[in-house]
């Protein structure tokens, strides 16, 4: 009986095997290129839906203008992630680089220096973050940032009295909502800086030190401690970038809209954390591309714009995302749960 159920036990074993096989493989796959596929099939629908609307010069450009705030803050919500941290301040941290620069603006300061506000905002309010994380050791990014979070917003309202503030001058729109020709096609100037924004990241992660100690500490913190990396050092850096790059989102948001909004980025955040995660980036950190996280913010963009050329009510974008964030964290454990049997 034993001797002639082994050759059946055997060959069940070896097809078990080859489906595991199958199955790793096919996860690799999808790991690896389900953002892409994902982005042709959005643009596969969108064009299908509206043919004639979504191919035309007015409406990709649209689409890049609008989801360029996004894009910002996405990226620096995505170094963050990589080591296994959040940022929930990012949208106030917007919100508090507008106003201070709408706020000078009435002032009467100068261009230049409007410009540079922003920046200096957001660096100063992700370094608070960081030093406040790895100074005061916090649990969890979670508490200091859903704190700054609060900080920031409520010193947007402060500075700008809960208004609105427009006149901001030409220089500032020209940012946000200008356009370069570049071989007789107008391509907006916020495209072009998400661009630039995004090669310089991709530089940084992989070709720095400092790059590939920011995925050493997402996968595992202490092996990179041991291993002689200032953690904490590096963890204030890329909060500060994150708070640099949501500055810059700000100054863009501003310059597309012509005026400060003390209610500008209330929930960028989620936003922000959506496109990391559909880009193929890892809640556990230590995985991920720019070149994802850029793939996502297409894919949220073009899921908007799908359905605002399909007249679908707002509130279905925001079920929808929320059922593509689902199925991609859900898909990553599955990864992770394979690769550990493997």
């Amino acid at each position: 009986m034993t001797e002639a159920a082994s050759p059946e036990l055997a060959g069940e074993l070896v097809d078990a095997d080859q489906q595991s096989r199958r199955s790793i493989r096919l996860m690799a796959f999808f790991d690896r290129f389900g953002v892409l596929l994902l982005v042709l099939v959005m643009g596969a629908l969108s064009y299908a839906a509206q043919p004639e609307v979504f191919l035309s010069s007015n409406n990709i450009a649209n689409i890049f203008r609008q989801t360029a705030f996004l894009a910002l803050l996405a990226l620096g919500q995505f170094l963050v992630i990589v080591t296994a941290g959040i940022d929930l301040s990012v949208g106030s941290t917007l919100a508090l680089a507008m106003m201070s620069a709408a706020v000078l603006s009435v002032a009467g300061v100068p261009w230049p220096i409007l410009i540079l506000t922003p920046f200096a905002v957001g660096t100063a309010v992700g370094l608070v973050n960081g030093l406040g994380l790895t100074k005061l050791h916090m649990p969890h990014p979670f508490i200091m940032t859903l704190g700054m979070l609060n900080i920031a917003r409520g010193l947007t309202n402060l500075i700008s009295g809960g208004v609105p503030i427009s006149g901001l001058p030409a220089e500032v729109r020209w940012l946000g909502a200008g356009n370069l020709v570049l071989g007789g096609i107008e391509i907006p100037v916020s495209v072009i800086a998400v661009i630039v924004s995004f090669a310089l990241a991709w530089l940084f992660l992989e070709h720095t030190r400092t790059g590939r100690h920011i995925y050493a500490i997402g996968g595992n913190p202490q092996a990179a401690r041991v291993s002689g990396i200032n953690v904490d050092r590096t963890l204030v850096i890329v909060y500060a970038l994150c708070g640099l790059l949501a500055g810059f989102s700000g100054l863009l948001l501003a310059g597309r809209t012509g005026s400060g909004f003390p209610n500008a980025g209330i929930g960028a955040e989620l936003d922000a954390i959506s496109a990391v995660i559909i880009g193929g980036a890892s809640f556990f950190g230590g995985r991920g591309t720019v070149l994802g996280v850029f793939a996502g913010v297409l894919v949220i963009g073009m899921m908007r714009n799908l359905l605002n050329l399909s007249n679908v009510q707002v509130f279905w974008q925001q079920v929808l995302i929320g059922v593509v964030i689902i199925a991609i964290v859900a898909f990553d454990v599955l990864r992770r749960r394979a690769a550990a049997s493997s």
